[in-house]
């Protein structure tokens, strides 16, 4: 891992477990005075563009016309309403990157190659993927130097987890890539779900000291915040989904200085 910058990638390819979420109020909370950080949104939807207050009709240029049509990375950064957090958005011709990529040699660099040229003006790149791992969500995960897996609680989630990681380390011995497991993040935990505080000492029994302390608990703040086009902090300051994202942060902080300490 560079000793000055970092690429995270926010990945899951199971729908509805919080993924945007995570990317786009960690991302806010990881921006500060002394960082500088970059959110790139590559999924066709565009989630994270569009609660960050981008309209659907000026998402281009997006990280697709970096990818597909190699407009330098630095054409298509935008600043946000978050001090010191920018954006590349994503944009539904994202959709086809699939198709468009599977010609090009060294396609699975693509998206890290487009990155490499803007790396250094950033403390922390967050990567909000696509629900899948597919060729550009493989991109993603060679493009990364460190990955957060969100998670529910809910059985075809964990369910699901177990092959996620595989798939990831296969990718990672395929490609030859340093990519690391970060952590596994218990996102949109919902208390009151019956089952949720057996599956979540499941999850910890079963992973240890990969899941994250920090629990992203379901909550109104949340759930409203998207529709204002404001991140947590903005929205709702003073709310538990606020101090939980700062705590996070401050954990995010703690593994990438432990992990260079250990490769060091």
């Amino acid at each position: 891992m560079d000793k000055s910058q970092v690429v995270i990638a926010v990945v899951n390819n199971k729908g509805g477990v919080g993924k945007t979420t995570v990317a786009v109020n960690l991302a806010a909370a990881l921006a500060g005075a002394r960082r500088r950080v970059l959110l790139v949104d590559l999924d066709s939807q565009a989630s994270a563009s569009l609660w960050l207050g981008v309209p659907r009709s000026h998402l281009r240029p997006s990280s697709a016309n970096c990818l597909l049509q190699e407009l330098p990375a630095q054409h298509a950064i935008r600043a946000t309403g978050v001090t010191h957090l920018d954006l590349i958005t994503g944009s539904v011709e994202l959709a086809n990157a699939d198709l468009a990529l599977a010609d090009v040699r060294g396609r699975e660099l693509t998206l890290k190659v487009s990155l490499q040229r803007i790396r250094s003006q950033y403390d922390l790149i967050i990567l909000d993927c696509s629900p899948n791992l597919s060729l550009l969500g493989v991109n993603a995960l060679v493009a990364a130097d460190a990955l957060i897996v969100p998670v529910t609680p809910q059985p075809l989630a964990l369910d699901g987890l177990v092959s996620l990681l595989a798939s990831m380390e296969t990718v990672r011995l395929r490609l030859n890539t340093r990519t690391h497991l970060l952590g596994i993040l218990l996102s949109i935990v919902d208390p009151a779900a019956r089952k949720a505080p057996a599956l979540m000492k499941q999850l910890r029994e079963r992973h240890g000291s990969d899941v994250f302390r920090t629990e992203i608990i379901a909550s109104r703040a949340l759930e409203e915040a998207p529709s204002t086009a404001r991140t947590v902090f903005q929205f709702a300051p003073r709310s538990k989904a606020a101090d939980g994202f700062r705590r996070l942060a401050t954990e995010v902080l703690e593994r990438i200085r432990a992990r260079r300490s250990a490769t060091a």
